[in-house]
Formats: structure tokens, C-alpha cells, sequence
């Protein structure tokens, strides 16, 4: 059994309720990570902020 299958089968047995935390948890767990790599993007950009000022000349 593959670990999306897997999911699939615990998801199913779930209460309406329990799927909507689940799925709200997973949304959580995205924004996070899109948090996480905007912040990482501001920092490589306050980083190079000369290089990229000389490059757009």
C-alpha cells in the first residue's frame, strides 16, 4: 500500500468533522511552508541587495 493510499483509507474513515480539521491542517501546513520560503527568499535578497542592484544596471 502506497503512503497516498494509505491516507486515503484513514481519511475515508474519518467523521465529516475530523476531515475538515484534517483538511485544515494541511492548509496550515502549507502556509506555513510558503511563509517559510518567502522568508527565504527576503533574506537571500537583503544578502545580495548590492549584486542585484549592479546587475540591473
Amino acid at each position: 500500500m502506497t503512503l497516498a493510499q494509505k491516507l486515503v483509507n484513514e481519511f475515508e474513515a474519518l467523521t465529516d468533522n475530523q476531515k475538515l480539521e484534517v483538511i485544515d491542517f494541511v492548509e496550515f501546513l502549507k502556509q506555513k511552508n510558503q511563509k517559510t520560503i518567502e522568508s527565504l527568499m527576503d533574506e537571500v535578497i537583503l544578502e545580495n541587495e548590492e549584486a542585484l542592484k549592479e546587475l540591473a544596471k
